[in-house]
């Protein structure tokens, strides 16, 4: 992946429609917007803002993760195709008034992707972007939740569900959780109120200081917060966490975090299944960020997508259920059942061309 050719020829390989690269010098703006699979629906996706160590990377990035959005589309039921864009800089440093406005405008111009937000694009973005793009939504003002807190509610669900397959309930658990931002904090506060005893790690310590003082955790360095023994190994911070030098280290019994594309690669979800640690996963667990956009666009009220968003514990529990009937690692699971519905999508829309 040196090159912009090694690129394509995953975006090939995955089977993205589109791949569409932004260069705006005067706004200083440097985006990739990767739409995978429409097949069920338009094209949504979160806008993430980062460091990148060249634009390859950026746009590996979003071809990874547009198609954990299809995935996780497909597997809450729901008419969206997967898509993802990622702008490229320090949201600190770089992110300005005139590159929020650039980039409206490309997401004007482009017209067939709806985003929102994201790492690194936070709700006054958003409401900066609204006034200047329909392409966007954001919870409607006064509400008590938002994309984090429904994304939150889905991982305490899943989470839930994982304890009833390891004969465990959810408040006796011991969770370990990497990240304790926008969902991690709140994934820890509804956690905390059902008497989960919490192990916690973040680079920010004022945080980690909040959640001894408040919630009553245990910190834990980043360095080792792998190593502790838990019933629950909670990433939700960056992703490729599990992989060849950190599964070896793992002493819990389960994995439910909210981190997107939490797999290196598809062979450490096997390696995983190998030890016996339950991997719950991701597109399925943290689907509450994706739903939430029923709520922002007016097609339920709060109590409607809560309850919507309850449900990923159910899908969990039947995931995990068939995945022991099937012998199958749940992932490979949830990749198979994906792959079937896209499959039978396919078919009803080329009987309806002919």
């Amino acid at each position: 992946m040196e090159n912009g050719q090694g690129v394509m020829d995953l975006a090939d390989e995955w089977g993205h429609e589109e791949l569409i690269f932004v260069r705006d010098r005067a706004a200083g703006l440097r985006a990739v917007i990767a739409i995978h699979d429409t097949t069920l629906g338009p094209a949504v996706g979160g806008t993430r803002m980062r460091m990148y160590p060249s634009i390859e990377a950026a746009a590996i990035d979003a071809l990874r993760l547009s198609r954990a959005m299809t995935c996780k589309a497909a597997m809450a039921e729901m008419a969206w195709g997967g898509a993802k864009a990622v702008i490229v800089g320090d949201p600190q440093r770089d992110k300005t008034p005139v590159l929020i406005a650039a980039y409206a405008d490309v997401l004007n111009r482009i017209g067939h992707f709806h985003t929102g937000a994201d790492m690194g694009i936070d709700g006054g973005d958003v409401a900066a972007l609204g006034r200047l793009t329909k392409h966007i939504s954001q919870v409607p003002a006064g509400s008590s939740v938002d994309a984090a807190d429904l994304t939150a509610i889905g991982v305490v669900e899943a989470m839930r569900a994982t304890a009833a397959a390891m004969g465990a309930n959810q408040g006796d658990l011991r969770v370990a959780i990497q990240g304790l931002g926008e969902v991690g904090w709140r994934l820890a506060c509804r956690l905390a109120s059902e008497g989960v005893r919490l192990l916690v790690a973040d680079t920010d310590g004022a945080k980690v200081r909040r959640a001894i003082t408040e919630l009553g955790a245990r910190a834990v360095s980043t360095d080792s917060i792998l190593d502790v023994e838990a019933d629950v190994f909670s990433p939700n911070a960056g992703g490729g966490i599990l992989n060849d030098a950190t599964i070896p280290r793992l002493r819990c019994r389960a994995i439910v975090g909210a981190a997107n594309e939490q797999l290196a690669e598809p062979r450490h979800g096997d390696l995983l299944h190998d030890r016996g640690i339950i991997y719950a996963p991701d597109y399925v667990v943290n689907a509450g960020g994706l739903l939430s956009l029923l709520y922002e666009t007016g097609e339920t009220d709060e109590p409607g997508i809560i309850a919507r968003v309850t449900r990923i514990g159910r899908t969990v529990a039947t995931l995990l259920e068939r995945s022991e009937t099937d012998r199958l690692p749940p992932h490979r699971l949830a990749d198979k059942m994906v792959e079937e519905k896209l499959a039978a999508a396919r078919k009803i829309l080329t009987s309806s061309i002919a």
